[in-house]
């Protein structure tokens, strides 16, 4: 199945994993390896058959071939799904499968059935879970409003009403900061408890900048596309862009593919209503 490290071809088209086979194969290896039994069993029978979708569409051409990931990534998740009442949430606890009740800061009320789960640990040791639930949405009204939208580097955005988007610039905010806990890790000898305690201030420097940038997309994609059912945007080559040096830094900074991305998500979301 695995050839240096490579994924062989599928000339023949035949299936390389067959999940159920493997599936049912879980509680043998849980033998082997001690550590599966550490995850309840759902959750790995999720990854079961994530593992078997990346390999179909890999050899479908629909992605790149899938990426091994190693228990030393500082980026770690799993999802587990709703089995007999597995995952509840009462007040600020969540009942979850093999954790039990854990108590959580609440960012908003859950709606609808809850469907699944996913743990996330970040870099910065923070943990995170997303519930994926089943509920009715209300349409937004239709405004039979058409807008242009033009990003840039100056102004983030400038739609073709005349509303302007400045650019926040975040990562310009924690540049000086981040370069100085940047070089107190590289001062740090790597392995070490102080140098493990200087990369989790990195990581959070980090975190803090994404998740900025990732608001404040939220917010002017969510406002865009509230407000016009159809929305006109240049058709940017933002790799070779990216290839300016002097640009280079910019162009990262105002997640311009991002920004398309959740727009166009959000409008396919109302077009299916």
């Amino acid at each position: 199945m695995v050839q240096d490290g490579q994924l062989p071809a599928n000339n023949w088209k035949d299936k390389y994993l067959d999940k159920k086979e493997t599936i049912k194969a879980l509680p043998e290896l849980k033998k082997q390896y001690e550590f599966l039994k550490e995850v309840d069993s759902i959750a790995l029978q999720k990854s079961v058959e994530n593992l078997a979708d990346s390999y179909d569409r890999y050899y479908n051409k629909q992605n790149k071939q899938p990426r091994f990931k190693s228990k030393k990534n500082p980026v770690q998740s799993y999802t587990t799904k709703l089995v007999n009442g597995n995952i509840t949430v009462k007040g600020n606890y969540m009942k979850l499968p093999k954790l039990g009740l854990v108590r959580f800061a609440k960012s908003r009320e859950v709606e609808g059935r809850i469907l699944n789960a996913t743990i996330r640990r970040n870099p910065s040791g923070k943990y995170f879970v997303s519930l994926g639930t089943e509920a009715e949405v209300s349409e937004w009204p239709k405004t039979r409003s058409a807008i242009g939208v033009d990003v840039g580097i100056k102004d983030f955005a400038i739609l073709s009403d005349g509303t302007t988007y400045s650019n926040p610039k975040f990562f310009r905010s924690l540049e000086e900061k981040l370069a100085k806990a940047q070089w107190i890790m590289s001062r740090r000898t790597v392995g070490g408890a102080n140098w493990y305690k200087a990369k989790k201030k990195v990581a959070r420097i980090h975190e803090k900048i994404a998740d900025a940038r990732k608001d404040f997309l939220d917010k002017v994609s969510t406002e865009i596309v509230k407000n016009h059912d159809m929305i006109g945007m240049e058709d940017l080559s933002i790799s070779n862009m990216l290839k300016n040096r002097h640009l280079a830094k910019a162009i990262n900074e105002v997640s311009w593919s991002q920004f398309k991305s959740m727009m166009n998500i959000k409008q396919n979301s109302m077009e299916n209503k």
